[in-house]
């Protein structure tokens, strides 16, 4: 098995393949979300403040959603299955289809409620939430009060963690640990596959929790190894 508290530049079916059977107690992972067009539409300053995110998706490959051949080994590494995966609206049915239709997990949809959305262009809705689905069949969840059994969140999009650790994607710790302390025991293995800038390792690491982390961009996994070490040189103090 590989190392713990390590996190590996690679592409995360290779990583997975190298994992015993049933080694993981949670996974929580943001892979790339199904985005059919990252082309603004309209000619507007609206529209041109936002096409250089959209093109930082597509050259970085986080437009394409997630390989369906993970999916499997995915819930082959599980102790038991749970397992927490962020996506986009239009990933929602086949996330559903195979946990839920095929595989008979229970499931919650966690919402993202962004209090500071960008304004919306081309004839769309505000792109005000992001979803997380929560998949279990037998895996751990224990919220320990009124306020960390909640399914919404409403927070602005994390601007600074944005800054200092460039990632488009990059979720709000905050939940990310959240989530982590529900489903998992002080020491537990927690994987992401999709680490991006290492905010599922940064949470493991200020819980008690032992990570695994895939990420095959070079320049986010830089972006990673230097904000783990961050955390623990601060924790350290």
């Amino acid at each position: 098995m590989m190392e713990t508290d390590k996190i590996y530049c690679l592409d995360c079916l290779e990583g997975l393949k190298q994992l015993p059977d049933k080694s993981i107690d949670l996974i929580m992972t943001d892979p790339p979300y199904l985005i059919k067009s990252t082309r603004a539409g309209g000619h507007s300053r609206l529209t041109r403040s936002i096409q250089p995110v959209n093109n930082l998706l597509k050259e970085n490959s986080l437009d394409t959603g997630m390989d369906p051949d993970v999916l499997p080994e995915l819930v082959r590494v599980m102790k038991r299955i749970n397992c927490y995966i962020w996506c986009n609206k239009a990933q929602i049915p086949d996330y559903l289809d195979y946990f839920v239709g095929e595989l008979g997990c229970s499931f919650d949809i966690l919402i993202w409620w962004k209090t500071n959305p960008p304004p919306t262009c081309n004839n769309k809705y505000l792109s005000d939430k992001e979803y997380c689905l929560y998949f279990r069949k037998g895996g751990y969840c224990q919220p320990t009060s009124y306020g960390t059994a909640k399914t919404v969140f409403h927070q602005p999009i994390n601007v600074l963690d944005k800054q200092t650790y460039p990632h488009p994607t990059i979720k709000p710790l905050n939940i990310i640990k959240m989530l982590i302390e529900n489903s998992t025991r002080p020491g537990d293995i927690v994987l992401d596959p999709f680490i991006g800038s290492g905010t599922t390792a940064v949470a493991c690491i200020e819980l008690g929790r032992q990570y695994i982390g895939y990420e095959i961009n070079e320049g986010y996994f830089e972006v990673a190894q230097k904000r783990i070490q961050d955390t623990i040189e601060r924790l350290e103090v």
